[in-house]
């Protein structure tokens, strides 16, 4: 078969070339093929006559119409679905090797004949105007600290004209985070866009419980720096695409450090923050000009920021020193029980008021059906109801550390009949005396192979100057004498 290139290259050759034969010859073609394209002077592409008709029987043209009917009603139907509808409904008719035919004209049909598709239209962005932000989860990342998982998101925000970033930790998507990323984000930042996009933010809704109070803090938090919020269409993720685009490639761009790292272990949150700041930083260092240019056209900060948390009024204090909070425990002091208190609910942390004082700071749990009990709160009446501790239903928040938990095993090991009563007034010896200071003295008596008991641990108590820390190293250094045995030694069998 003659190309188009050949062709070119006769056309060419017969203008240089003495004869046509030659010109032919050249181009790697019969004389009369050659004399055929210099005659009619169109290249073999051009004289192709298109196919425009079937060269086998079209097996699904019986039911053509009923599948057209099928995806007037539902025009999403895959062909995949409307195959095996008529495999079904007519056996032994449709044979597997025939999908890619019917595929192939469905194809050919949503191409002619079918709906519009939808249209995205791209939009123009200007200095200053729009912010956009949404959460993105992390923990696909495998950060661990301390070799636990750390399960988090971060709340990201992104001017939508420069394309600068930056971020917010956070546990959950609430309220408490949104309030504390954006203003976050807006004191870095230095000013004021004048709209702000969100998703529908259904997660944090849904979160709150409480659609109504959830829109009335969120507009207040708005109205406090003039801001206009947008939302985005449900299920209309490319409606914030700046900032979806934005969660991939910071992203990826953390995943590249660690892998350049070496390690996906890191010490302390504080530790990790910095090195996520870091890539933030490295990403928005392309970014000077057009940022340059935002800075200079945003509002000013208002003289405070919003108060970033949600107040919980007239929460009472249950029997058992707990009380609950968006579906977790939290104990506080025993002598609140039967008081309402005013929870001040951050993003990472609860404070707990009472009278107009804060008598409380507790680390928020991340989560639902969690609790967390300070042994502090309770150990005055524990101690007095020791065999309340066997099936107490948050035992394990007892065991401040690994150190208490083989205290307690040495204890039921050996003392079963008095376990819970010596474990509580160890307790209590934390709670009175020092947490540090008894964890010391446990360590030592479990590596002295000694007793372990209340009295002797509050005797150790008061010697603790007397136990050595757990980092202390005591090499003992070997005498002079020694060596010039050892060397007599072998001068006498050398």
């Amino acid at each position: 078969m003659v190309t188009d290139q050949q062709v070119r290259r006769l056309f060419m050759l017969n203008e240089k070339e003495k004869s046509r034969t030659i010109a032919a010859a050249k181009a790697g073609m019969d004389p009369k093929t050659a004399r055929k394209y210099l005659n009619i002077g169109k290249l073999p592409s051009q004289i192709k006559s298109s196919h425009d008709w079937r060269t086998r029987e079209d097996p699904f043209e019986k039911d053509w119409p009923a599948i057209l009917e099928m995806l007037d009603i539902n025009p999403g139907l895959e062909g995949k679905t409307i195959f095996e509808y008529f495999q079904d409904t007519n056996p032994g008719q449709y044979q597997d090797n025939q999908l890619r035919t019917l595929q192939r004209k469905l194809k050919y049909w949503r191409a002619t004949e079918g709906p519009a598709k939808e249209v995205y239209f791209p939009q123009k962005h200007y200095p200053g105007d729009l912010c956009a932000s949404d959460f993105t989860h992390m923990s696909s990342l495998g950060i661990t600290i301390r070799g636990e998982l750390f399960k988090h998101l971060i709340y990201h925000l992104v001017l939508t004209y420069s394309n600068w970033e930056t971020f917010t930790i956070c546990y959950s998507e609430s309220f408490e985070s949104l309030s504390a990323g954006l203003q976050n984000a807006l004191w870095e930042l230095g000013g004021v866009p004048v709209r702000h996009r969100s998703d529908r933010m259904s997660a944090a809704v849904n979160k709150d419980c409480n659609p109504e109070t959830f829109t009335r803090n969120y507009r207040s938090l708005l109205r406090h720096y003039g801001i206009t919020p947008e939302r985005t269409n449900v299920r209309a993720a490319h409606e914030n695409g700046d900032v979806e685009t934005s969660h991939r490639h910071f992203k990826r761009a953390v995943s590249q450090a660690l892998m350049l790292r070496g390690s996906k272990e890191f010490h302390s949150i504080a530790e990790y923050e910095q090195c996520l700041r870091r890539i933030a930083g490295q990403l928005n260092a392309g970014r000077s000009e057009r940022f340059t240019e935002e800075l200079s056209v945003l509002r000013r900060l208002p003289a405070r920021r919003f108060n970033d948390h949600k107040i919980i009024d007239n929460i009472k204090v249950g029997k058992s020193s707990t009380i609950h909070l968006q579906h977790n425990t939290y104990s506080v002091h025993s002598r609140l029980i039967g008081e309402k208190v005013q929870a001040r609910i951050y993003v990472d942390y609860i404070e707990i008021w009472y009278a107009q004082k804060l008598v409380e700071r507790i680390k928020r749990l991340s989560g639902e059906s969690k609790h967390r009990i300070n042994y502090r709160h309770i150990i005055d009446w524990l101690v007095r109801k020791p065999g309340a501790f066997e099936n107490y239903r948050y035992k394990k928040d007892l065991f401040p550390s690994s150190w208490f938990r083989m205290a307690y095993d040495w204890l039921r090991s050996n003392m079963t009949l008095q376990a819970n009563r010596q474990y509580v007034r160890i307790l209590y010896c934390a709670a009175k005396e020092g947490q540090t200071v008894t964890e010391n003295a446990i360590r030592y008596l479990l590596e002295q192979d000694k007793e372990i008991t209340a009295l002797n641990v509050q005797h150790l108590i008061g010697q603790q100057n007397s136990i050595p820390l757990a980092t202390d190293v005591v090499v003992e250094t070997n005498s002079l004498e020694a060596y010039d045995a050892l060397l007599q030694e072998v001068t006498c069998y050398g």
